[in-house]
């Protein structure tokens, strides 16, 4: 009974968020909520909540000092150089910002933690998925799906984990996984190959130095695909409707190619400047006299500049933002690498470590108390939505492990496996780390289950090291989870619904998984 509620659970919670019926907060609070009293054990909840909230406290702590800290060095103009760079090499391309966003988000990984890069990765793309009208899920599914392979480096978790269950060396278990792994990378990487070429078929390529201006004059192949649009926002002149040759008005154009996003979004024609204005955040971007449907009727220019004045994270390409520090951006520079550092070395626990940075940023860059309390306040809504969301995800984790349901579906699932698949354990954990990793934590997994599987492995022969090894691969499908605080980070920095990340990103992180596995098992690894 334990083991069908416990799906049961998990299905109603990601069913609800997919289809929008419930925020992820309420739906993480109420739906466990609810099961914790079909179980008999209503009376306990309050326990598990909060036990739950006691084992997150520290990350909820970690998350909001961290972007306080990033929110600060955004600001104050740490990332623009990045992002300029970025935006340069790609010539503000689609194809490459999307393949940018893959290698950006694998190598800020390297700090093994991933609250850290998703909160670096989104400060420097974001700018310019927004200023170019990219989907935003296209750069969360593929900067999650990067993260969720470098996650396997043995300072990430996973592999210290599977070698402190196993009683195993780290090195022993990851190194021999770098082929099978590299892998996995590549194919992220033409992944974000695929996904860009989509992007810039339904965008094109725009002009850079437009671009950076907040414009964008339109050169190579026009947008030819549909854009799922949320609800209120319009395309304007019709549906599907398409920008043509400079300076031509919109036409009808088949929906080739659809993305699906959580942003309003439109393209209009230019009434005859021969430029189109871009716009993701409410409504469309219309050319001269366009009004989106069911909109206010503002241009695409003008609804830009208010975007930009309320969206500090589009403030990022702004030369002129009152909170730069230009003379002190090698300062912000160290204090961010000394951290990074401090964080790799464990020098002090990493919630000590963002609270003591933040602090220092915020009294080096903004000395003044009331500049402190705006910078404090620019970032408060983040700050609220991600901390929120990890007490909430609090009550999910304590209520399925406080009531035995994670317990009772993982034997249910160890106990599911055919006799005649003991000496192909390895590929068996393999298989089952991409479901277990998903609907459970990573050290109730590791700790948990693990073992067990390794035991039944041993008794057919299957080295424990195979089975540590095998039970990394879901690691780029875990970074999605509902249960994993960071992903909070990714989808509430990007401003994309989690629903929508979900449905975006699963299907191409199994994929990665289930890729790396197959390079494992060709190569000899597992």
């Amino acid at each position: 009974m334990l083991t069908i509620l416990g799906f049961t659970m998990i299905a109603t919670f990601l069913v609800l968020i997919m289809m929008k019926k419930m925020s992820p907060i309420a739906a993480l609070v109420l739906i466990p909520a609810l099961f914790c009293v079909f179980v008999g054990k209503g009376a306990h909840l309050g326990d598990y909540v909060i036990e739950g909230v006691g084992n997150l406290a520290p990350t909820a702590a970690m998350l909001m000092f961290a972007i306080v800290y990033f929110g600060v060095m955004i600001d104050v103009g740490l990332f623009d150089p990045i992002v300029r760079g970025i935006l340069r090499f790609c010539r503000a391309d689609p194809l490459r910002i999307v393949v940018g966003t893959a290698l950006l988000a694998a190598i800020v990984s390297l700090d093994g933690d991933g609250s850290t890069t998703f909160m670096i990765t989104v400060s420097a793309m974001y700018p310019l998925y927004k200023r170019l009208g990219m989907s935003l899920v296209v750069m969360t599914g593929v900067a999650a799906t990067a993260n969720g392979v470098m996650n396997t480096l043995p300072w990430g978790g996973p592999t210290a984990r599977a070698a402190t269950a196993l009683k195993l060396d780290a090195g022993d278990i990851f190194v021999p996984m770098i082929p099978a792994l590299a892998v996995g990378l590549v194919l992220v990487v033409a992944l974000a190959y695929v996904l860009g070429r989509r992007e810039r078929k339904r965008l094109g390529v725009l002009d850079l130095d437009d671009v950076l201006a907040g414009g964008g004059s339109r050169s190579g192949t026009p947008a030819t695909g549909a854009v799922l649009v949320g609800a209120g926002a319009g395309v304007p002149g019709g549906t599907g409707r398409t920008p043509t040759a400079p300076g031509g008005a919109g036409a009808d154009a088949p929906a080739v190619d659809t993305i699906e996003t959580n942003d309003a979004r439109g393209a209009g024609g230019s009434g005859g400047g021969g430029t189109t204005d871009r716009d993701t955040a409410g409504g469309g971007a219309g050319g001269s006299g366009a009004e989106p449907t069911g909109g206010a009727g503002e241009t695409g220019g003008a609804r830009e500049a208010t975007d930009a004045e309320g969206d500090v994270r589009l403030q990022g390409l702004d030369p002129d933002r009152p909170t730069l520090r230009p003379r002190l951006y090698w300062f912000n520079a160290l204090l961010t690498v000394v951290l990074l550092t401090a964080m790799i070395t464990e020098l002090l626990p990493i919630p000590v470590l963002f609270l003591l940075a933040a602090a220092l940023a915020l009294t080096v860059n903004f000395p003044h108390i009331p500049d402190q309390k705006d910078r404090l306040a620019a970032h408060a809504d983040n700050v609220l939505n991600v901390s929120g969301m990890v007490f909430a995800a609090a009550v999910f984790t304590g209520v399925l492990q406080g009531t035995g349901m994670v317990d009772s579906m993982a034997k249910w699932l160890v106990d599911g496996i055919p006799e005649g698949m003991g000496p192909h354990m390895a590929v068996v954990t393999g298989v089952l780390s991409l479901p277990l990793t998903y609907f459970m934590s990573n050290d109730g997994f590791y700790f948990g289950v693990l073992p067990v599987l390794a035991e039944a492995g041993a008794a057919h022969g299957v080295p424990p090291l195979e089975i540590a090894r095998a039970s990394l691969v879901g690691q780029p499908l875990h970074m999605s989870s509902p249960l994993v605080p960071a992903v909070y980070v990714l989808v509430g920095m990007a401003g994309v619904e989690f629903g929508d990340h979900t449905r975006f990103v699963v299907k191409w992180a199994a994929l990665t998984s289930l890729t790396v596995l197959a390079a494992g098992i060709l190569f000899g690894i597992i």
